[in-house]
């Protein structure tokens, strides 16, 4: 069977408590599949805290099998003194590690994904760069053409700019961006889900701008979606965003937006915690909860893991 590579995220986090919950639910024969990338005495000392009991065992490699139940950690180095408070700058060097060792681990072995827990994204260095764009330059990906979805197990949005400030989303898009992010949603369906699926994309502007001449329906969005018609792909577009997600939502697999928000928050509402964040395009598959770090919740007992859950049964 596949393996599973899990990465614990960022320190100052809820994560370690969701990891826990998720851990407790999981089938024997799931748990035998993952490998936890962390640090060893974080993930120790963090458990302790919060009062869990989890047998943990430490091996050098995603290679190292084991008939044992406990949960195998690779150890990642990290400079800590309070295990939920550790510095910006030691949980910056610890998330990068992490996730290099996870890309590498990826690309060398038969594994079934990455699930990485919340990670705020200050720590990755680079501005405008979450977890999506960061791998994706991993994997030397120069054309845009990975993806991301966030899913559930009867619908899903995807954003054609992901983390941009409102003001750069129309200079950063194009006909060609669009049309390749679709491409790589459209081919993971078939391939995946063995479905031809029926997309929905929708305009920038308010009322797609009247479909006036020099908009960027007119200039962008419409010439994608034909060029995509002549492809044979099953879309329709450009939807109006303002009225959409009342109900006609539910005619679609998949809703692509112009912009983060624009897909994500009415998804958000609709389905709370019922679904992960799934990167397309990539040498692998990534997924990951579709919530943030959460540290408001630290010590709380408070965290949900549907979305962790859901990430494993993913990758199951």
């Amino acid at each position: 069977m596949k393996k599973i590579i899990l990465l614990s995220g960022d320190p100052n986090s809820i994560n370690s408590e969701l990891i826990y919950k998720s851990w407790k639910k999981i089938p024997i024969s799931l748990k035998k599949r993952i490998y936890l990338i962390t640090n060893y005495n974080l993930i120790k000392k963090q458990l302790k805290a919060l009062r869990y009991r989890v047998s943990l065992l430490k091996v050098k490699n995603i290679n190292v099998n084991s008939s044992s139940q406990s949960l195998k950690v690779i150890d990642i180095k990290l400079k800590f003194k309070n295990p939920f408070k550790v510095s910006r700058r030691s949980a910056s060097k610890f998330v990068l590690d992490s996730l290099n060792f996870a890309h590498n681990q990826a690309l060398k072995n038969d594994v079934a994904g990455i699930i990485n827990c919340a990670i705020d994204k200050k720590l990755l260095n680079k501005k405008k760069t979450g977890v999506t764009e960061y791998l994706a330059s991993k994997c030397k990906i120069k054309n845009s053409s990975e993806s991301m979805l966030i899913a559930n197990d009867k619908f899903a949005v995807s954003p054609i700019t992901t983390h941009l400030d409102i003001k750069d989303v129309a200079k950063n898009l194009s006909k060609n961006k669009i049309v390749l992010k679709i491409m790589t949603i459209n081919k993971w369906f078939k391939k995946l889900i063995k479905r031809n699926p029926k997309i929905g994309i929708l305009g920038l502007n308010p009322h797609n701008a009247e479909l006036i001449k020099g908009s960027e329906e007119k200039n962008i969005i419409i010439p994608a979606i034909k060029m995509m018609k002549k492809k044979g792909l099953n879309i329709y577009g450009p939807l109006i965003s303002d009225t959409l997600f009342i109900n006609d939502y539910k005619k679609y697999d998949v809703i692509v937006g112009m912009y983060h928000d624009q897909v994500i928050t009415p998804f958000k509402t609709l389905f709370k915690f019922n679904a992960i964040n799934i990167t397309l395009g990539l040498k692998y598959l990534r997924v990951s909860p579709d919530h943030g770090t959460a540290t408001n919740l630290i010590k709380k007992n408070k965290g949900n893991p549907a979305s962790l859950m859901k990430c494993f049964k993913f990758l199951s």
